[in-house]
């Protein structure tokens, strides 16, 4: 038996001896060929003693079989109390646990997967609830516009009669009724997203001959967000279909290369106010120039 590891307190004797006995109870639980050697045990309390037994599992190095015994009160027999398995100080340990919502990445959601927010979603903040609503005398209350309607009714078809404006329908119109819209945060982290995969750091904006600011293919968008992005549409570029910043380029820019018109040859030139000699004969050796008055007989021989 190995060296003993103790508390405070001083394990009581027939528990420390009742070696065999745990070993017993952790092979019991265990699978065969898995507990090693006693590497120690500690009092637990008096007449309280857990042993520890090495572990072979090569899945749980570091861990240890605890085999806990006791003793009652003048009593002379050792009965078991509890076997568990523990890490050691050493032991290989599963990391520490995450939230599957900090552990979600883009690209995770698919067809039929649902992704709830927190209702503290730093992303998300309060839109258009209706408890800013006009006081009864506004002229765009509720209130006012019943009394007008009223008026309305002694000389006017009161289905003719448009629904009074008010700050919900307003809202509606402006697409703004909603429960949560997009806060500060989450329009900059968005756009830090966004900048990251098609901005003017990405090796594509780099080498481009120009930027999408001045891109005929590049797509307004509404909102803030308008300042700094667009919709790529050429077909042929790497972003087509995404947002992409203003800074963003690639070598499909609209006015980077356009394609040269072909080349128009030089039209012939015909010079009618000189003649051109075109000897019948080659040269004699003498170097002398051929003379042009032939004999009429040699006109025909080349």
């Amino acid at each position: 038996m190995s060296a003993a590891t103790t508390r405070s307190r001083t394990p009581d004797r027939l528990c420390a001896e009742a070696v065999d006995l745990a070993r017993g109870a952790a092979e019991e639980l265990a699978a065969p060929g898995v507990v090693g050697e006693h590497v120690g045990m500690v009092a637990e309390g008096d007449r309280v003693v857990t042993h520890f037994f090495e572990c072979k599992d090569p899945g749980y190095r570091g861990w240890r079989w605890a085999v806990t015994v006791a003793r009652a009160s003048r009593a002379k027999y050792v009965t078991l109390d509890e076997t568990v398995l523990l890490p050691g100080s050493d032991a290989l340990l599963a990391p520490e646990w995450v939230p599957w919502s900090e552990r979600l990445r883009p690209g995770d959601l698919g067809p039929g997967d649902l992704l709830p927010t927190d209702a503290d979603d730093l992303r998300l903040e309060p839109g258009f609830t209706g408890e800013d609503a006009p006081p009864p005398n506004s002229a765009v209350s509720a209130e006012m516009a019943e009394l007008v309607e009223a008026e309305d009714a002694d000389v006017t078809d009161r289905t003719a009669v448009p629904v009074r404006g008010s700050i919900a329908a307003v809202a509606e119109e402006l697409g703004m009724r909603r429960a949560r819209v997009l806060s500060r945060y989450g329009l900059h982290s968005a756009a830090d997203r966004w900048d990251e995969a098609y901005g003017a750091k990405t090796p594509m904006a780099q080498a481009a001959p120009a930027s999408c600011v001045s891109c005929g293919f590049l797509v307004a968008i509404g909102g803030s967000l308008g300042q700094a992005f667009g919709v790529c549409a050429n077909e042929f570029g790497p972003a087509d279909g995404h947002l992409v910043s203003l800074s963003y380029g690639c070598g499909g820019h609209s006015e980077a290369a356009v394609m040269p018109k072909p080349l128009r040859p030089a039209p012939p030139v015909l010079d009618s106010m000189a003649a051109d000699e075109f000897p019948l004969r080659p040269a004699p050796d003498t170097g002398s120039v051929p003379s042009t008055d032939l004999p009429a007989a040699d006109l025909g021989h080349s």
